[in-house]
């Protein structure tokens, strides 16, 4: 969907940057020297993009995070690889700490003229579509992100490079896409406010009946545009998305709570049980109730 461009600009002195925030999204911080940050102006908390990647870490916290048109949950210790103009986005519940590094080295950039760097210009490219880190390697790498605000000049660049070296030795079964298709947005159009607005209108509204000609009178849109600009940019038709945003919901309910699977499926929005039974089979290869059991298996009962 038509996403919001966030404008980054770096400290003088870097080429790249490094942020932090200790309680919210909305209160970010970027490092300036060793140990010493400052606010800025953050759009993690709204549907947006930029030309530079992204290397993003939540040390606490949970919710929903949205990637190109991935929609899932995510919780402490989520570490994922953005790629240039990959519009993202999370919403989370309560408090949240965490770490990013952000970077621009383009084809022209001197950051190319090193050989030693080609390797990186496979990994650059499978990150158009988002990497999720598995969980040992999330480990590694976070401990080099936490490096990189201990130091700065040549120190600091080594530390990017080492943190980037180590990611590009992944092997396929330690990352994997989250998006299905690779995004490069263009520039602000009309209707980028208004989706804009639609999203975060459905993302606090999911849970209940969420009719079209609300989100129409909204966005100020026709159908047959809204419809268009909608499914280009996010993957998704109006209707898959909503419905991912209810299932995302529903794994969490199933997952750790012990209430029915018909109250679930109606507090996440879904009027009909049956039409859930359908969609959560379609959508996570099995019933709501043997997704519970396997997150909640004997052994783990018992003890």
């Amino acid at each position: 969907m038509r996403a919001a461009r966030e404008r980054i600009r770096l400290v003088e002195g870097h080429s790249f940057r490094v942020l932090r925030w200790t309680r919210s999204l909305r209160e970010v911080e970027c490092l300036v020297s060793p140990g010493a940050f400052l606010p800025i102006q953050s759009e993690g908390t709204h549907w947006h993009y930029h030309p530079e990647m992204e290397l993003t870490l939540f040390t606490s916290g949970e919710g929903t995070r949205f990637v190109g048109d991935n929609i899932e949950s995510f919780r402490s210790g989520d570490l994922v690889l953005l790629g240039e103009k990959l519009p993202h986005y999370w919403h989370t519940q309560g408090a949240s700490s965490g770490l990013s590094v952000q970077w621009h080295f383009p084809e022209s950039h001197p950051f190319w003229a090193f050989p030693e760097n080609a390797p990186l210009a496979a990994l650059f490219k499978k990150a158009g579509r988002g990497l999720q880190l598995e969980a040992r390697v999330a480990r590694e790498v976070s401990g080099l992100m936490v490096a990189l605000s201990s130091c700065t000049g040549t120190q600091q660049l080594g530390g990017l490079l080492n943190l980037l070296g180590r990611i590009s030795q992944m092997t396929e079964a330690q990352a994997r896409f989250l998006s299905v298709r690779s995004f490069a947005l263009s520039p602000e159009s009309q209707h980028q406010q208004a989706i804009a607005s639609a999203v975060r209108y459905l993302v606090a509204n999911y849970r209940e009946e969420v009719r079209l000609e609300s989100v129409l009178q909204l966005t100020g849109m026709s159908k047959p545009t809204f419809a268009r600009q909608f499914k280009q940019h996010s993957g998704r038709t109006f209707s898959e998305f909503i419905n991912g945003l209810r299932l995302q919901a529903a794994c969490l309910d199933l997952a750790q709570s012990t209430r029915s699977i018909l109250d679930i499926s109606l507090a996440c929005g879904f009027s009909q049980i049956s039409f859930f039974n359908r969609l959560f089979r379609r959508s996570m290869q099995c019933s709501p109730s043997e997704y519970r059991a396997r997150a909640h298996p004997p052994a783990s009962r018992e003890g």
